[in-house]
């Protein structure tokens, strides 16, 4: 009996037929020939999931002042110029928190956007909203809190906390024409 396999390219199920009949089941060689076929493909770097970028964003606003302390008041002020006032300014910061993965078959997630928004309540809104970031959060007692800074501090705060197959990218708004992604590739 000749069989031909008939390929269903974004499943990747294979359907045996027959010239003369149809079979009603793969046997266990067609379902090892489906296994290796799979492998195959992202062994050559096909891989037949769906990925999907999924996005929160979330509003802070937050006091900073950009200063080096080792220039002199002169070169703060050229260099940083009003955002160097030695009494601070603030922002309403606009974050958006970019998750991207595989789309998982149970839950039909990239992750679940419930836990996202808590996980940057608690890690990021409870420790930079109405806060000055030079004085009360601790990552900026030494680092300049620049916009491109606070992209990486979140970050890095998100980063720990998010499952390590899933991308994070970091946009922060520091005004509605300003803002810093973090990374990029």
């Amino acid at each position: 009996m000749n069989i031909f396999y008939f390929f269903d390219v974004d499943t990747v199920q294979v359907t045996p037929k027959s010239i003369h009949q149809r079979s009603a089941a793969l046997s266990v060689l067609d379902t090892y020939f489906v296994t290796t076929f799979k492998a195959l493909l992202i062994l050559v770097g096909i891989n037949m999931a769906h990925k999907a970028a999924v996005f929160r964003k979330e509003h802070f606003n937050a006091a900073h002042r950009l200063h080096n302390p080792t220039w002199s008041d002169e070169k703060n002020e050229a260099v940083f110029g009003k955002c160097n006032n030695p009494h601070f300014h603030g922002h309403n910061y606009e974050l958006i928190v970019q998750v991207t993965g595989e789309i998982n078959p149970d839950t039909g997630y990239v992750v679940d956007m419930k836990v996202l928004s808590s996980l940057i309540k608690e890690f990021v809104l409870d420790r930079f909203d109405h806060r000055n970031l030079n004085l009360d959060v601790e990552e900026f007692f030494e680092l300049n809190p620049s916009a491109e800074n606070i992209a990486v501090v979140i970050y890095n705060i998100l980063r720990n906390k998010i499952d390590q197959a899933l991308d994070l990218k970091i946009r922060l708004y520091e005004t509605e024409r300003n803002f810093v992604e973090y990374p990029v590739n």
